[in-house]
């Protein structure tokens, strides 16, 4: 079954309305082969903070070495956020599989009136997924209350509820004690439940399980957990059990968070095999989009998926950390939300501007915005419609000091969010097929496919926009001659479609001034695709800011020069173990027209066993400090994934970072923006590469920018602008021979992420796939790689043989813009 075919099953399964009770869910799993049986689980619920708590659950029991399932809701984009197996969503083609299985089970049911619902359908894909994939832990976010939810079918080995406040009180009951005793009905046999709650319901969760552990502050709690002030983008916090203590830092900001990580460190603990350790980083890894998430900082930018007047509360007195001039609030809401409640616990706003979410049970602009009127504290409240164009026009008329707030949805707070996450791929295409291999991969169906195709086609734009957005662009674009065909996912609601525009330049240009002149809610759109139609037209580098003068990359594509100080890398381990031959080599290097010499202290070949940090340090700084001053007009970068050596390398005289980790040590975008430093991103499964791990890919390319994407946004809010974040593509990393070649051949559509490229194929065991199998045969092929980079817009490539590769990187820039020979 196609993607978008199984996936329009699940979504047509939201025409039965939710309802209380596990036996559908269970009946579900007995047609599938109980595949519930082979799992352990973490059930995790409350009534704020559990998709958090679980997040940091998996985060932590993933740095102790376990292959994790995710399973949480709702989700901001794409039906498989909701279902992950070590970070990465459920594959289209397992879902395709899963709906094939319960097709004729669920048409069965829905003659007798008992379809599974939405919900109860996709607890049945996590749960198949992670059996599937025989993960160590599954961590399960609860839907909604407890006993009753689709997910408490399962028996969870550990399970916590963070907090409890009024929610959902025609499902669940309209007290505290009602809403507590059903939560709490969760708690495993033989393991103490975990949680955070207080008074009332405290009393009744104690009730309902035989053995609590209750996380608080200094007030008699089992385990204290103290948060400290806030430092920049990270919140300091101390967990003190019985015998153990944590210390660390929590990218997610409030008290509340404080809490859910000693929820998430019980949790573990109880589970697994952790360290100390592993819970330190674990915790500090733990992004979790929309939750107080800090997406700019001139002005400050939160978004904040506050759904509830507890929730809300929380928002305000995390932002009272924050120094700022006017605060702007952006506010979209369910309608069966207690507005008043939440209203009354924000912080009083100088501009309001009200919105209505993507989504048929969203509460109107008007009515959101009569609600702050009669509150009374807000200077301005407008109206706005669209939360695009709220935070549109909040972003317009903010001052660099002022801040701007998004909350009251975590459907305000996705569709917000794609402001600064959107990415625009963009590609030239020399043929129809070349056209209809874009079209299947946006999941367009056959039929569009065949259609769209049938013209001339120059230029291919793939974004993903509104159901309602991807009409218009299809009336108008069409109407000038060119095509748009849009994927075959029919969402109806809030998710973004996959759009794919193909035209002319002219054709495009004449788009761009017809989506200026009308009123078609897309004028935010409209500068976006403007930008992927330059990235089309050049190599990009004037629109991703790689033309920054005091780059090596600032005017055509850098080399950058490999130099190994390691006794065990793949191709050159052992040769320059010295300080002195590493400087000889250095030397030769630059001779031959390096722009960067990269030292690195450790291997990242398959299967390599790593390094100490103090090991790591005494390999590459007195190299780098030999090197610091050698010639000007290089850069020195060093290799490494450790942020201890990374600051040890750039005191000791280093100009860039570059990671093959993708800045899985949370230090490391902290040192790089502490530096001012530019930083490689490289997407990695796993680092060092895990030779039997076996890695599925709907599209290599797309899921590799999306992945880059966030760790994009990881360093920019850490304070490094664009022109400062090089993402690689990994080649090799977690790709078959097959899929980095493809890598390089859609190279161009990398500069939809807005930065540098660097790309790392230096004779690789991708040439294998033409014959070249050993490292010493590939020297021809990485020269020919190299070329085929550069013309697809590079700015560094990364290589052991200097000399022939900046002669395969000039001969490419003499096909394109003769001026740029001369350059190094």
């Amino acid at each position: 079954m196609e993607y978008h075919e199984a996936a329009n099953f699940l979504f047509d399964l939201r025409r039965y309305p939710s309802r209380t009770g596990v036996i559908p869910t269970r009946r579900l799993l007995e047609y599938l082969g109980s595949p519930e049986e082979t799992l352990r689980v973490v059930q995790i619920g409350g009534s704020n903070g559990k998709g958090s708590t679980a997040r940091m659950v998996e985060s932590v029991l993933r740095e102790a070495g376990y292959d994790v399932g995710l399973y949480t809701s709702p989700h901001l984009d794409d039906l498989r956020e909701r279902v992950r197996v070590n970070g990465r969503p459920v594959p289209k083609a397992a879902v395709g599989s899963y709906v094939e299985t319960i097709e004729p089970y669920v048409r069965s049911r829905a003659a007798e009136g008992l379809s599974p619902t939405f919900f109860e359908a996709m607890t049945g894909l996590a749960v198949e997924t992670f059996a599937s994939e025989d993960v160590d832990v599954a961590v399960i976010e609860v839907g909604i209350g407890g006993e009753h939810d689709a997910t408490s079918a399962l028996s969870p080995a550990a399970a916590a509820v963070t907090n409890v406040t009024l929610e959902h009180a025609d499902i669940l009951g309209d007290t505290i004690a009602e809403i507590a005793r059903d939560k709490a009905a969760i708690a495993p046999e033989g393991t103490p439940l975990v949680t955070g709650a207080e008074g009332e319901a405290l009393d009744v969760i104690r009730e309902v399980a035989s053995d609590v552990v209750r996380i608080g502050g200094t007030d008699g709690a089992d385990v204290n957990v103290t948060s400290g002030s806030r430092t920049a983008i990270e919140q300091p916090v101390t967990i003190d059990g019985a015998g153990w203590r944590v210390e660390t830092a929590l990218p997610l900001l409030g008290a509340h968070q404080g809490r859910n990580a000693g929820v998430a460190a019980v949790l573990t603990r109880q589970i697994g095999d952790v360290s100390t350790a592993d819970i330190e980083r674990g915790l500090r890894n733990a992004h979790w989009p929309g939750r107080f998430e800090i997406v700019d900082r001139t002005p400050l930018v939160v978004l904040d998926g506050a759904h509830n007047p507890g929730s809300c509360a929380g928002t305000a007195a995390t932002l009272e950390s924050f120094e700022y001039e006017d605060l702007r609030l952006v506010f979209g809401a369910m309608a069966d939300k207690d507005h008043a409640g939440m209203i009354e616990a924000l912080p009083p706003a100088d501009a309001v501007y009200t919105c209505r979410p993507d989504l048929e049970r969203a509460e109107t602009a008007d009515a959101l915005a009569a609600a702050f009127e009669a509150d009374g504290r807000a200077d301005t409240v407008e109206p706005v419609g669209t939360v695009a164009g709220a935070v549109r026009r909040a972003m317009t008329a903010a001052g660099p000091e002022d801040a701007v707030v998004v909350c009251g949805s975590l459907f305000a707070v996705a569709e917000a969010r794609r402001r600064w996450t959107r990415p625009h791929v963009t590609t030239r295409v020399d043929d129809l097929e070349a056209a209809a291999d874009t079209l299947r991969r946006a999941d367009v169906t056959a039929p569009e496919i065949d259609r769209a195709r049938s013209g001339g086609v120059h230029r291919v734009v793939t974004t993903r926009v509104r159901p309602d957005q991807a009409a218009v662009l299809e009336r108008e674009l069409r109407a000038l001659g060119g095509e748009c065909a849009v994927s075959g996912v029919d969402v109806r609601e809030r998710e973004l479609v996959e759009a794919v525009l193909m035209g002319t330049h002219a054709q495009f240009e004449a788009l761009f001034e017809a989506l200026d002149d009308a009123d078609n809610g897309l004028p935010g759109l409209v500068s976006e695709l403007r930008r992927g139609l330059a990235v089309a037209e050049d190599t990009g580098r004037e629109t991703t800011g790689a033309s920054d003068p005091t780059y090596p990359w600032s005017d055509g594509t850098a080399v950058m020069g490999i130099l190994n100080v390691t006794p065990d890398s793949f191709y050159d381990g052992g040769r320059y173990e010295t300080t002195a031959d590493a400087v000889e080599q250095a030397e030769r290097l630059i001779d031959a027209g390096a722009d960067i010499v990269d030292v690195g202290g450790e291997s990242t070949r398959p299967g390599a066993d790593p390094v100490p940090v103090d090991e790591e340090i005494d390999r590459v700084v007195p190299v780098i400090e030999a090197l610091d001053g050698i010639d000007a007009d290089v850069a020195v970068s060093v290799d490494t994934r450790k942020a201890a050596v990374a600051r040890a390398a750039l005191d000791a005289g280093a100009d860039i970072l570059n990671d093959v980790s993708g800045l899985e040590d949370p230090e490391m975008r902290l040192v790089a923006a502490e530096h001012d430093v530019p930083v490689v991103v490289m997407h990695s499964i796993n680092t060092p590469v895990d030779p039997d791990a076996e890695i599925a890919y709907d599209d290599v390319v797309r899921e590799t920018i999306d992945a880059l994407s966030e760790r994009v946004l990881l360093a920019e809010k850490a304070g490094l602008d664009r022109s400062q974040i090089v993402v690689d593509p990994g080649i090799g990393f977690g790709k078959s021979a097959t899929e980095s070649f493809e890598l390089l051949d859609r190279l161009g559509e990398f500069r939809s992420i807005g930065c540098p490229i660097l790309v790392g194929h230096s004779r690789k065991s991708m040439f294998g796939l033409i014959d070249q199998n050993r490292s010493e045969e590939r020297l021809a092929a990485t020269v020919a790689a190299s070329a085929l980079a550069a013309e697809r817009g590079a700015d560094i490539v990364r290589v052991h043989d200097v000399a022939e590769n900046v002669a395969a990187v000039k001969t490419a820039a003499a096909t394109q813009k003769p001026d740029r020979v001369e350059r190094g």
